[in-house]
């Protein structure tokens, strides 16, 4: 009965999965009805099957966790993006890479080089990344409209045209490791295939991380019904498959940087697998940038076998790229960090009602700074899991990102560490992002340190009063019952 009950729950979510992306329109700021209720429902549905699934058998709840991590993932692919247009982006890069022009293959070009808007890569512009402006009564072109179309104009032509590309005047912000992703992915399918492809991949990114996670604690004997934190996750589907956004990329290459580094610091380990871990670690950076704030957990035991292996990693995936466009290759970073608002302070939601103006970023630099040290210095090296939420989890709620899909990064940990509390974290970052006002984003990112600091009292007092290990350093043998 509990079985077919969580299998109920889950069925339920994956229609309510369906429905949200097949009949939902892009997302429209001025209009979240429709896609917060979904949303909620869905992690209400989440919450449900997450407990029902702690009585299940232990075979049947491995069963399940993989077969529900699938479905769910199908259950996303059932229409476009949703809430973000990233995956045109990554579709462009991969295109240009490729050479993979309308009129036939040519020569491949360096994402770094030209902005998509550059009459120099007009024979790349495909119909559903560049749709035709159509001239109105009184012949001026326009275009569609949707809020998944941007009008702007070709350099240097200044021609109107249509992009489903956003900021179609600038550089590839996104680093070699995704841009080699991105090509990757665009080799095997024609230049009219449209979104499905980068949600294809996200679905195999998504299933193959909820394997790995079932895998790594049916070794180090945890529980593995902690996997449906990312497996069952309406966060994970709608970011990772349906948005097909590259940091599940990073979230794999990073979890499974962290667990040979961990395997590493055992004694009976062979260097070899710490510096595999290295390797991993920098093209998880080399991905996306951001899994940099995973590095302090991992450097705990053999710092050197850790860091040199990721630094060379890093730097040779750059060396094409720089040859072939020099300094280009910084692309759009300095300006997205403008343009988010991390050069004046006014992004750090909770630091700046204090602290307002560049004395937040003064104060958000040295709480980063002293997160790092104390997760560097009181790390488990044999079990980084904690280490990684505490600084992962720290980390999104000083820079309090406007983007929800940065929390994919810290949700497989979060599930190793058994901390159920910070998946507060990935919610308060879906909630502003789906009512983007300044008001929703100080109140969410609050009650998500709520959340955190009441599941760490409640913790602290079951250790102390009942000497019960809840979420110990050392791995804990799953009961049959699920507790």
């Amino acid at each position: 009965m509990r079985t077919l009950l969580t299998a109920v729950t889950l069925a339920a979510m994956v229609v309510l999965t369906i429905l949200s992306v097949s009949t939902l329109g892009f997302f429209d700021p001025g209009d979240f009805g429709g896609i917060l209720w979904y949303t909620v429902a869905l992690w209400a549905l989440f919450v449900l099957a997450a407990l029902l699934v702690r009585r299940v058998p232990t075979r049947a709840a491995i069963v399940l966790i993989i077969a529900g991590s699938a479905v769910l993932s199908g259950a996303a692919l059932a229409g476009p993006p949703s809430t973000s247009t990233d995956s045109a982006r990554y579709a462009w890069d991969g295109i240009v890479q490729n050479g993979q022009a309308q009129q036939g293959p040519v020569d491949g070009v360096s994402p770094y080089t030209y902005v998509p808007a550059d009459d120099a890569l007009a024979p790349f512009r495909t119909s559903w990344l560049f749709p035709a402006a159509v001239n109105d009564s009184d012949g001026h072109p326009q275009c569609a409209e949707s809020t998944r179309v941007e009008r702007t104009v070709s350099l240097p032509s200044f021609v109107v045209i249509c992009t489903t590309i956003n900021r179609p005047q600038v550089h590839t912000i996104y680093p070699p490791g995704a841009e080699l992703y991105f090509a990757g992915v665009r080799f095997f399918v024609p230049t009219s295939a449209a979104y499905w492809p980068f949600q294809v991949a996200g679905a195999l990114l998504a299933v193959g991380t909820s394997v790995a996670l079932v895998l790594a604690m049916l070794r180090r004997r945890i529980n593995p019904r902690w996997a449906v934190l990312w497996a069952w996750s309406p966060f994970v589907a709608t970011e990772a498959v349906t948005n097909s956004h590259v940091d599940a990329l990073a979230a794999l290459l990073l979890l499974l940087a962290s667990l040979f580094v961990a395997r590493g610091a055992e004694r009976s380990a062979r260097p070899l697998t710490t510096i595999l871990g290295g390797v991993l670690l920098g093209l998880s950076i080399a991905v996306k940038l951001v899994p940099v704030i995973g590095v302090p957990a991992l450097l705990r035991r053999h710092p050197l076998r850790v860091a040199i292996p990721a630094v060379l990693t890093f730097a040779l995936l750059y060396v094409p790229y720089v040859l072939a466009t020099g300094i280009a290759v910084i692309g759009f970073l300095p300006g997205y960090l403008a343009e988010e608002g991390y050069d004046d302070g006014s992004r750090f939601a909770l630091l700046s009602v204090v602290l307002p103006g560049p004395a937040s970023i003064v104060a958000a630099g040295i709480l980063l700074l002293v997160t790092a040290v104390l997760v560097w210095r009181r790390t488990d090296p044999a079990n980084p899991w904690l280490g990684q939420v505490v600084m992962i989890g720290s980390t999104m709620l000083i820079v309090t990102p406007h983007y929800s899909w940065y929390a994919l990064l810290l949700v497989p940990f979060i599930a190793l560490s058994r901390r159920w509390e910070w998946m507060a974290v990935p919610a308060a970052l879906t909630a502003q992002l789906l009512v983007p006002t300044l008001d929703v984003s100080r109140v969410s990112f609050a009650l998500a340190i709520i959340v955190v600091l009441a599941g760490l009292g409640y913790r602290t007092y079951l250790k102390r009063v009942y000497r019960y290990p809840v979420a110990s350093a050392q791995p804990v043998q799953a009961a049959p019952s699920g507790q």
